[in-house]
């Protein structure tokens, strides 16, 4: 996968310079509104927040990056894959006064007016990084390449951006594999569903209420996948009285149909294991045709490879 993200100060030019890079490097160039567009599609009309932006767009992303390589501006775009191999982070930077000019010609404005504006760009840029990043600014070392915007004009700036990605291979890596695709699409989903963020298409169904917030975590990620599911769908019988009556019984958290599971989700507290444990077995040697795993939430990758399912997602 070849990923260029391009960075800066508001009134760098920076959307030009992507621009002209993406054409010089023949990727498809994803803009600040083309992401809009793309999570739009994916997600419908859910309200995406600025702090689930990051893992929304890498899941939109994601996916177009196994057709073809990209060229991504926006707020934020350097914390996209960022221990992923073919990326190349760029910024873009200059002194207020000029980038005060840049403003002055794109907006029409005076000199006085285009400082006030640029003063409210800028404080709006911080803002937004804040909500998607957690933090106002970036640190340099966060880029492979730091331009000033006011040595070069945006079409060599452009020339700097390929030369870089020719230096450092990024044009010779292919697009992403489908393996890797799933790994990237997990980790994004899962953080996706701590928001309760669901693809668009998807049925909405009245649920009752979660006994568990790790529950309603694992319903999220399901939707995610597309996965039909029950809650609670079924008691077992473990222990009877002398007169026949149930006195013990274990229901499962969570029920696949489509692969015939039931899943019980279980904290780390060795007590609670220890009493889930102990009627798992026994359900197990009453009713040996039902399928049943306990496991806790960071084995929800290992359920999914478990049971195949990456290979039988849809792709989102």
């Amino acid at each position: 996968m070849a990923i260029v993200t391009v960075s800066g100060e508001p009134g760098c030019r920076t959307e030009e310079l992507a621009r002209n890079a993406a054409q010089r490097l023949r990727f498809e160039f994803v803009s600040e509104s083309r992401f809009a567009a793309l999570i739009s599609e994916e997600f419908g009309d859910t309200p995406i927040p600025e702090r689930a932006w990051i893992p929304a767009a890498t899941s939109v992303l994601a996916r177009a990056a196994m057709d073809q390589n990209l060229v991504v501006t926006a707020a934020g775009a350097e914390a996209l894959f960022v221990n992923v191999p073919g990326t190349l982070r760029v910024f873009a930077m200059a002194r207020a006064a000029w980038r005060t000019g840049t403003v002055m010609v794109e907006q029409r404005l005076d000199r006085a007016s285009a400082a006030v504006a640029l003063r409210g760009f800028d404080a709006a840029a911080r803002h937004q990084r804040k909500e998607r990043c957690g933090r106002s600014g970036s640190a340099s070392h966060e880029f492979q390449l730091v331009i000033n915007a006011e040595t070069f004009e945006p079409d060599q700036t452009a020339g700097l951006i390929v030369e870089a990605a020719n230096m450092l291979g990024i044009t010779g890596y292919g697009c992403l594999s489908a393996s890797a695709e799933s790994q990237i699409q997990f980790q994004a989903r899962l953080q996706l569903a701590r928001h309760n963020i669901v693809p668009a298409g998807k049925a909405t169904l009245k649920r009752k209420p979660f006994g568990h917030p790790s529950e309603e975590l694992f319903a999220n990620l399901l939707d995610f996948y597309r996965l039909a599911w029950e809650y609670e769908p079924r008691s077992f019988p473990l222990q009877w009285d002398k007169q026949g009556n149930v006195i013990e019984a274990f229901t499962p958290d969570f029920y696949l149909p489509e692969y015939d599971l039931y899943v019980e989700l279980t904290t780390m507290k060795q007590s609670l294991v220890t009493r889930k444990n102990r009627k798992v077995k026994l359900l197990r040697a009453i009713y040996p045709h039902v399928n049943i795993r306990v496991f806790y939430q960071k084995d929800f990758q290992d359920l999914v490879s478990k049971h195949d399912l990456v290979e039988r997602m849809p792709t989102l």
